[in-house]
């Protein structure tokens, strides 16, 4: 079964993403995987909480079905019991049944498929059309903001793209759920093309349009 992480975030392959972990759970769920024989994959799932809050009493009510693998690439342990933890997003996966019974949630999950059987030409088109319209908000926000939305230069693997558009816009917890769940590249692409089309006329309407909570996304191809 694979350890479950809810978080009010959305992970995405190829996305590099650190972690503060604090919580006795969380604590266990890193202690467990650092246990784990050296040849070992260290993973868990990152979904998006649905219904709840990562901390406090009431804690995680209900989850996305929709989550992405993340594997430890870097632990940091403090003299406090807690951890700083990199991870880097996988694979897209459902979460066909959830045990609550442990310190932490596990679940059966069916890994999900990064492409829906598209041909080369269509995903050539789709990324193309993605990636010039990118290469313009990419522009347009640093212009606005003074920072980019990408550390590093823009993938041109169909679906590396699609991924990265999906971390690096400007996006609400529902959009990039939207996105982690659509299946096929270049649904994926549309669905990025008409956010960022969208984000881009707001700014054009109201230049100082406050962006979403907004960091340099980091991307690795492995």
């Amino acid at each position: 079964m694979l350890p479950l992480f809810p978080l009010n975030m959305v992970l995405f392959p190829g996305v590099i993403m650190p972690l503060y972990v604090f919580e006795d759970r969380y604590r266990s769920l890193v202690r467990d995987l650092i246990a784990l024989p050296p040849e070992s994959t260290r993973e868990f799932g990152v979904v998006a909480i649905k219904v709840g809050y990562e901390v406090g009493e009431k804690g995680v009510q209900t989850i996305q079905r929709t989550g992405c693998a993340a594997l430890v690439t870097e632990v940091t342990a403090h003299p406090d019991g807690t951890f700083e933890i990199l991870v880097v997003g996988r694979r897209r996966f459902h979460v066909e049944s959830v045990d609550p019974t442990a310190e932490y949630l596990r679940a059966e999950v069916k890994w999900l498929p990064d492409t829906d059987g598209e041909d080369d030409a269509g995903l050539t088109a789709a990324a193309t059309t993605a990636r010039e319209l990118f290469g313009t908000y990419r522009d347009r926000v640093q212009e606005l903001r003074g920072e980019d939305v990408l550390d590093g230069p823009t993938p041109t693997d169909p679906v590396d793209l699609s991924y990265t558009l999906a971390a690096a816009l400007v996006l609400s917890l529902a959009e990039r759920q939207a996105l982690l769940e659509t299946q096929g590249v270049v649904g994926r692409l549309r669905l990025g093309g008409q956010l960022m089309r969208a984000e881009l006329r707001a700014i054009k309407a109201i230049p100082s349009l406050p962006a979403t909570s907004m960091a340099r996304t980091q991307w690795s191809p492995n």
